[in-house]
């Protein structure tokens, strides 16, 4: 391994915003959480990837007509639009702390560019990161485990921002469902059909699902009880300890990404909106959340609708065959096609073999399933429940059974 890339100044810049004016500065945080942000303290590993992300720079109306909220991550939601490419592009490294308390830590560093790279928004979501994990670390009822722990960070010479995450594990939920959806798909082709082994096998995936399940879900009602939205919740920001079905007795699902996280504090909500945050905002007025209340409550609910586009994902991708159906062509399906009408998206479902094992999912605890994603897919923002109303349905538990 290498040492860390020498900082030149930390902690973190983050950016302040007076009078709609953005200016950058340093500054220390003070913190209960213990932070390394000396980058001799570090090793750096090998390159395990890299992702941007995605903009809707404009679109032309709602499936759902006018008045419909949506999410701005969500590219499935509109009916025209145009994306562009987003100017951030993160990259992971494996690494380990290498010396203090914690040496030997295994982690993964998150790098964000510098300035010349990726502009001020880098610099503001390295930020947000970096705050919103400081918050939830330190949180007088403890840090939740079903969240990504961060453990510290530097910034370089060059601006580079490198976040500091405690390793428990590089695969994501969308891994986990690519790696399911190919098995059944080899299993198909290599006409596998024993009929106990495959009871065997459903059973332990829809177990394995429920899990992870349980575990996003409390991880997003621990963010929400602590003022915190997640904003950019889907299967890629969902880091699992384990893929291996045998072992779900030992999964811990935690979500990552805060990179886009809303403080949704009731002093937070009556000042200006962050930059981060701007169409948040924008889409709750059109929604008419206009009070700190019920902006609040927006906020939340549209949390709820991506864990529901979530839940959806994990309920087909995994027991379907590879490129039966993946997230946005599932996402078109609920919206577009059918209107949030999940009655009339089971019927289209079910009289396609390739999805009948998901039908079935879904379709436990007399319609336990169809009913909760219904209930979190609510076009009206104001009847969906919130995540720990979603993790006592009884949904969340009939796939342990």
């Amino acid at each position: 391994m290498l040492r860390a890339p020498p900082d030149s100044l930390f902690p973190l810049r983050y950016i302040h915003k007076p009078n709609s004016l953005l200016r950058t500065r340093t500054a220390r945080f003070c913190c209960k959480a213990s932070l390394i942000t000396n980058s001799d303290s570090f090793e750096v590993g090998r390159l395990i990837g890299s992702y941007g992300f995605m903009n809707i720079t404009s679109s032309s109306g709602s499936p759902l007509g006018e008045d419909t909220e949506y999410s701005s991550g969500d590219l499935g939601r509109l009916r025209v639009q145009d994306v562009g490419e987003g100017s951030v592009k993160i990259r992971l490294y494996d690494g380990r702390v290498s010396q203090g308390p914690l040496k030997g830590t295994p982690v993964v560093f998150k790098v964000y560019p510098g300035q010349r790279a990726g502009g001020n928004e880098a610099d503001m979501m390295a930020a947000n990161e970096l705050n919103a994990h400081l918050f939830l670390q330190n949180s007088s009822s403890g840090i939740c485990q079903n969240l990504a722990t961060l453990v510290g960070g530097f910034e370089t010479k060059t601006g580079e921002q490198w976040l500091a995450f405690r390793n428990h594990g590089k695969s994501s939920a969308a891994d986990y469902a690519k790696v399911m959806s190919e098995k059944v798909s080899r299993n198909r082709a290599a006409g596998v059909w024993n009929k106990f082994e495959q009871e065997e096998t459903i059973k332990r995936r829809r177990y394995f699902v429920t899990k992870l399940l349980q575990g996003i879900m409390r991880g997003l009602a621990y963010m929400h009880d602590h003022d915190r939205l997640h904003q950019s919740l889907g299967p890629a920001s969902v880091i699992l300890n384990t893929i291996t079905e045998r072992d779900a007795a030992y999964l811990v699902p935690r979500l990552r990404d805060l990179a886009f996280s809303v403080d949704i504090g009731y002093s937070n909500l009556e000042g200006d909106p962050g930059l981060l945050s701007e169409g948040l905002w924008r889409r709750a007025s059109t929604a008419g959340a206009f009070t700190p209340m019920e902006k609040r409550a927006f906020g939340i609910s549209d949390d709820i609708y991506e864990a529901g586009l979530l839940l959806a994902y994990l309920a087909f991708v995994p027991f379907c065959e590879a490129g039966i159906m993946d997230g946005l062509s599932l996402q078109r399906l609920l919206e577009s096609t059918f209107q949030l009408d999940l009655g009339a998206t089971r019927e289209y479902c079910l009289a396609d073999d390739r999805l009948l094992n998901a039908v079935k999912f879904l379709d436990l605890g007399d319609g336990a399933g169809w009913e909760l994603l219904q209930a979190m897919l609510n076009p009206d923002f104001r009847k969906r429940p919130i995540a720990q109303a979603v993790l006592n349905h009884r949904f969340m538990t009939v796939g342990i059974l």
